[in-house]
């Protein structure tokens, strides 16, 4: 039995995969390290090595301070909730071990090239030997997990690549940088004149977009010119599209254009390939740019995202600007109440009477979510609708009756 374990650039991922390795070894299982690799690496490795599974250890897009692990079953696919609070449950009911914190690690010997054969495949996605020749792009790598790929990737199908934040330090992943921090590139993708700039996440399982304008574009315009690039191509099959509940308005309004349905899930990617399965459905993701195809990828794929998104601004003869301003994006407005309790807010009769007026103002024209956190105790409002003032207003007007009923 064999597991894949890679990681992102975080000092403290070397420790934890040694340890991790060395644990699985001494229950007799053989381990590849792949190391600095991409969360949809491992996924892919875990298929290609026919492993029994795999593991990433990274904490995403959050700060170097923060570490963990991300399961990946033999398809290649992240462990379902139930399947992780089963592992919590043994681990609660097993006999505490004292770890000799003194005790030598066992060196991390990186099984020779299997990061290539990642690489390999993600070259192959695109047709023809070079078919980025003549785009240049601007990638920001935030100093993690994409690093040892992207620029040779880029650069051998064609593109003249520009290159920022790819001097990891251990402290320095997300920093200032990345998908949820893609000012720096706005600015320089603007500045150096290129086609498109990329951003990932210090695991690249995400990637959010920047225009030739310097102009910010989410998970929800590259699902649009995704989808209708597989639509014109012939291989959106069914023409649906899965997104969750945060997802704009305006995503649906424009596929709905083009005889594309959009399959709404709960927030979360596990939620959405859940969806995409339970529904046939082979392209799905989120505004935070993690975007799912299902028939080449298990998890959200930065690398390939950037691939196919890079390649439709090079095929096209209009911009990226110009071919993203047909995306109708609605004014969203989120808001978070801290309360003291989670009822069921329709049973306050104050809160369902400011819920019930909200529907009556937004008709088909608006949405409203309502839902609290998962980990915090938080009430999260989302509206959105044709008019930012408007949309504003509701969103006070129901923040004030949680706050005055529930509030912490």
């Amino acid at each position: 039995m064999t597991v894949v374990v890679g990681g992102d650039t975080r000092r403290s991922t070397p420790e934890i995969a040694a340890w991790l390795i060395s644990g699985l070894e001494v229950g007799g299982i053989e381990t590849v390290w792949a190391g600095v690799i991409p969360t949809p690496g491992v996924g892919f490795l875990v298929r290609e090595l026919e492993a029994a599974g795999g593991v990433t250890i990274s904490a995403s897009h959050n700060p170097y301070e923060d570490n963990g692990i991300k399961l990946l079953d033999r398809a290649g696919r992240k462990w379902s909730l139930e399947q992780e609070r089963q592992v919590d449950e043994l681990l609660a009911g097993s006999p505490d071990v004292s770890l000799d914190p003194d005790s030598p690690l066992p060196p991390l010997v990186e099984s020779p090239d299997v990061a290539a054969r990642y690489a390999e495949t993600l070259e192959a996605a695109l047709p023809g030997p070079t078919p980025l020749s003549d785009l240049s792009i601007c990638l920001d790598l935030a100093n993690g997990a994409a690093g040892p790929f992207a620029e040779p990737l880029f650069r051998k199908l064609g593109a003249d690549v520009h290159i920022l934040f790819d001097q990891p330090n251990g402290t320095n992943i997300n920093a200032e940088c990345g998908s949820t921090k893609p000012d720096a590139l706005a600015k320089a993708t603007q500045k150096l004149g290129c086609d498109l700039g990329v951003a990932f996440d210090g695991d690249a399982d995400r990637a959010i977009l920047v225009d030739e304008l310097g102009t910010i574009w989410d998970g929800d315009a590259i699902l649009m010119l995704w989808a209708l690039a597989l639509q014109r191509d012939g291989k959106l099959k069914p023409a649906r599209v899965v997104a969750t509940t945060m997802s704009n308005l305006g995503l649906q309004v424009i596929l709905a254009e083009h005889d594309i349905e959009l399959v709404r899930c709960d927030v979360g990617d596990r939620q959405v390939v859940e969806a995409m399965r339970r529904e046939n459905i082979v392209l799905g993701g989120e505004q935070s740019g993690h975007i799912i195809r299902d028939d080449t990828t298990t998890t959200g794929d930065g690398l390939l995202t950037a691939l196919h998104m890079a390649y439709e601004v090079n095929i096209s003869p209009q911009p990226l600007s110009v071919l993203l301003s047909r995306f109708p994006h609605y004014p969203q407005v989120l808001r978070n109440v801290r309360v003291r309790s989670k009822p069921d807010l329709s049973s306050i009769p104050s809160i369902r009477s400011v819920l019930e007026a909200t529907q009556l103002v937004l008709g088909d024209r608006g949405r409203l979510v309502l839902r609290y956190s998962g980990t915090e105790p938080l009430a999260r409002i989302m509206i959105e609708g044709p008019d930012k003032n408007e949309v504003e207003t509701l969103v006070d007007q129901l923040a004030a009756a949680i706050q005055t009923e529930i509030g912490e």
